[in-house]
């Protein structure tokens, strides 16, 4: 597993009873996670009085159940001098996946350690972790989200970071017919970060799922790599898309245009309480072969 355990103002306090206890700076919040399967007794005394509470309706969706939850606050990624804006949302998010931390100091090493301009294409950019990691680290980025809230929050975390006027440049819109129109105009990228929610909606608004689309979208995306590639990155939070099959779709897709090699892991977080780490989804990493 690879492990994002250099967080100080994230910490995943305890699990149990398909929860997670959390602290997001100074706020205490209670969340829904599939993960957490097992019925522990709760041992943090903070699981009874959170500032928050997402609790699931059975009508479907859910909504935030809070005495002392504010609107939005800020959080940093100290070891890469990264700030956050975090906003609670009615779908039980936060606004960042803080066990992404662990790609961010992958990549981020690999782009300040390549000696010369990189240029990357984040897909599915949601609010932009990774963009203001690679932003910082010293790269160029193309930003690409349907959502245009998540754009907008993106803009705002690259201010927070000190990056407002570096070279990224913010896209609405589909991803795939981005890429498409990139292929055509012959647009290259050192480094593609590909990040897609497990459902979504293609151009006409139909409804799409991930395990159908992800091969197209890795052959497509492929074609945007640039004559010397430092690193493609896939990520998934869809339980039929384990580590292992996206390795192979990297190994499949990649490699025959590439060469290099691709590894591929579960990402997790430290469990204050335990000494675990939690499953938090995972990674496949195409680098070139030194």
């Amino acid at each position: 597993m690879w492990k994002a355990d250099n967080w100080t103002d994230y910490e995943l306090i305890d699990t149990s009873n398909g929860e997670r206890l959390e602290r997001w700076g100074k706020h205490i919040l209670i969340r829904p996670d599939p993960q957490v399967i097992w019925k522990d007794v709760k041992r943090d005394r903070r699981w009874n009085k959170p500032d928050g509470t997402y609790k699931r309706s059975s009508a479907g969706g859910g909504a935030w159940k809070s005495s002392a939850l504010p609107e939005q606050w800020d959080i940093s990624y100290e070891s890469l001098g990264l700030n956050f804006l975090i906003k609670p949302t009615g779908f039980k998010h936060t606004g960042l996946f803080p066990e992404q931390a662990v790609n961010w100091e992958w990549f981020s090493k690999l782009i300040k350690e390549a000696g010369r301009p990189i240029k990357v294409l984040n897909l599915f950019a949601y609010t932009g972790g990774a963009t203001v990691a690679c932003a910082k680290a010293g790269a160029s980025v193309c930003h690409v989200d349907a959502s245009k809230g998540m754009v907008a929050q993106a803009k705002i975390n690259a201010e927070k970071s000190g990056l407002g006027s570096a070279p990224i440049r913010y896209i609405v819109d589909d991803c795939k017919k981005f890429i498409e129109r990139e292929i055509r105009r012959q647009n290259k990228y050192d480094a593609i970060i590909m990040d897609p929610t497990s459902y979504g909606r293609g151009p006409s608004g139909e409804l799409w799922k991930l395990e159908d689309s992800i091969a197209e979208f890795i052959s497509l995306s492929a074609q945007l790599m640039s004559d010397d590639p430092l690193f493609f990155l896939l990520n998934s939070y869809t339980t039929g898309l384990s580590a292992s099959t996206m390795g192979y779709l990297l190994d499949l897709y990649l490699k025959p245009l590439l060469g290099g090699q691709v590894i591929s892991d579960e990402i997790g977080l430290p469990v204050s309480q335990t000494g675990s780490y939690l499953p938090c989804g995972a990674s496949s990493r195409w680098t070139k072969c030194k």
